[in-house]
């Protein structure tokens, strides 16, 4: 057997019309520790102490540590599942994302993210691909929602 590297792939290659509304992508959950609480600090620059004191928050009737919304949101990044490497040789690129925070994540609180095909908008050769996009906290409680948008290839003829 001879090895090709172009058949070293995660997923199955897929393009435009090969999505459907409703599909949905799941992403591996994330517990909040301290350690990504400093991780985010460390790259975001943000040191505003409801995000890095723990003091600080209790004195504010907070139980810990409040996750920066940045913070939440990144637990939706495309690339921690799948939807990317279904499409490595259709993606043309990431339009746009908006984002709601509804309830606030602390310190210990587990968070769990996915995506769901929410539009599929055709172009000529290309089109648009809208994700919707949740974060549910270990209470089954909506944190935060959105929405991403890609534009991506059509099958080549």
């Amino acid at each position: 057997m001879v090895f090709d590297p172009a058949q070293h792939r995660l997923a199955a290659q897929r393009w435009f019309e090969d999505f459907s509304l409703g599909e949905r992508f799941l992403l591996p959950s994330r517990t909040m520790t301290e350690a990504l609480f400093l991780a985010f600090q460390a790259a975001s620059g943000d040191n505003h102490p409801i995000h890095y004191d723990v003091e600080f928050c209790r004195a504010r009737g907070m139980p810990h540590m409040l996750a920066h919304g940045y913070q939440v949101l990144i637990q939706t990044a495309a690339g921690a599942g799948m939807f990317p490497f279904m499409v490595e040789d259709s993606l043309m690129g990431f339009l746009d994302q908006s984002s709601r925070f509804l309830a606030p994540v602390y310190v210990g609180d587990t968070l769990y993210g996915a995506l769901e095909v929410a539009e599929i908008a055709p172009n000529r050769s290309t089109g648009v691909i809208g994700l919707a996009s949740t974060v549910h906290n270990q209470k089954g409680e909506l944190v935060m929602d959105g929405k991403q948008r890609y534009l991506i290839r059509k099958r080549p003829t």
